[in-house]
């Protein structure tokens, strides 16, 4: 099973073909087919004949390749890398449910490396793309957020799973502060920048402002508010500045 996973894992990559987008394309589930090609797990009969379709190899190669029966995995012309895509909605509810705590730790590893891969790629704050390329992958970053905090909850004495967390909150914090800055911030990043310089939490800012905090949460994830409510945080933020 060890060999099979491994020869899965060569030709995923000699394709470029990323864990994430097998998972979106409906082949595989990520976190199964980490846990294949490290060898932990067999797929069902059906998953290994779409894996085997994307992979471009025969029908049944997979179990040869496990039974001994082949000994070099087949090649072929290699497609063009499909782009790597962030981590959607769909799979933060896969992996909830489905993985443990280390595999779970592998996974946020593995966005994180396209994601911070993303944030190196951006312009500088002043560039006209920069905002909405930063408001893309911001939003990427709390839904990886979530994932982690939900695995966190459920991870008893697995301090890799808290690292992982860590790690996605400190790239959250450092690119919305840097968003912040440049002249086209949303309103919910110049609200987050200038609730952490003033030390405020959303509660304590959300009473400065006379709003509820889910009001405050909203604005900062880029979700729609009321005309009255962008006021008052507007508000809020100058006076912020001013102190």
């Amino acid at each position: 099973m060890v060999r099979a996973g491994a020869a899965v894992a060569e030709r995923r990559q000699q394709l470029g073909l990323s864990q994430r987008s097998l998972d979106r394309d409906g082949i595989i589930n990520a976190g199964a087919l980490i846990k294949f090609e490290k060898g932990r797990s067999w797929p069902r009969q059906r998953t290994l004949e779409r894996l085997e379709k994307v992979l471009e190899w025969p029908t049944g190669h997979i179990t040869r390749i496990r039974r001994g029966a082949v000994t070099q995995p087949l090649t072929g012309p290699l497609q063009p890398s499909r782009p790597t895509s962030a981590i959607s909605d769909e799979a933060t509810e896969v992996f909830t449910d489905s993985i443990q705590a280390p595999l779970m730790a592998e996974t946020v590893e593995l966005a994180m490396h396209t994601l911070t891969a993303a944030i190196a790629d951006l312009p500088e704050p002043d560039d006209p793309s920069f905002t909405p390329k930063a408001t893309s992958i911001l939003s990427d970053l709390r839904k990886l957020e979530r994932l982690a905090s939900s695995a966190a909850r459920n991870a008893k004495g697995s301090p890799a799973v808290i690292l992982a967390l860590s790690s996605v909150r400190r790239s959250y914090n450092e690119l919305m502060m840097r968003a912040a800055r440049s002249p086209s911030a949303t309103l919910g990043q110049r609200l987050y920048g200038a609730r952490q310089r003033a030390e405020l939490s959303l509660q304590e800012a959300a009473n400065g402002a006379g709003l509820p905090v889910t009001v405050l949460e909203d604005v900062e994830a880029e979700r729609a508010v009321s005309a009255e409510a962008e006021t008052a945080l507007a508000n809020l933020i100058a006076q912020l500045g001013i102190s």
